[in-house]
């Protein structure tokens, strides 16, 4: 009986971090594509959340703002944001930008979205300013 609870468990476990791992951007992740075409319908705000180091080496041209998530000045920043714009953010790989879009989220913003990171964003296309 207690391997079969605890096989249960397991089981249990695995299922919800393989649900967590799959349902975890909830609409915030989008790809390249769908951030062009959001763009055509509604401009939005673009911030890079890298540091200003990497935004100086070079950014989007379409960036607005340039808020690090690593120093607290995005942190320090959101509560000013108007949560009714649309937010379109971005970082190196995707990683610190999406990390930011959630807190965003959980902080009552209704859209906003990681759009990845500067390499592939200008590899598919987005103009960058050095």
């Amino acid at each position: 009986m207690y391997k079969v609870s605890l096989t249960a468990a397991f089981i249990i476990l695995i299922f919800a971090a393989m649900f967590n791992i799959f349902s975890s951007s909830n609409g915030i992740d989008i790809s390249s594509k769908e951030f062009k075409d959001k763009l055509e319908n509604e401009r939005g705000v673009v911030i890079d959340v890298r540091t200003r180091e990497e935004f100086d080496a070079g950014h989007l041209a379409l960036t607005d703002r340039q808020l690090d998530v690593m120093n607290g000045d995005f942190q320090n920043t959101m509560p000013q944001l108007d949560k009714s714009k649309t937010y379109y953010l971005y970082c190196r790989s995707g990683n610190r930008s999406g990390q930011a879009a959630r807190m965003m989220k959980q902080s009552g913003f209704e859209n906003v979205y990681n759009v990845g990171g500067f390499d592939t964003l200008v590899a598919h296309g987005f103009e960058a300013n050095d």
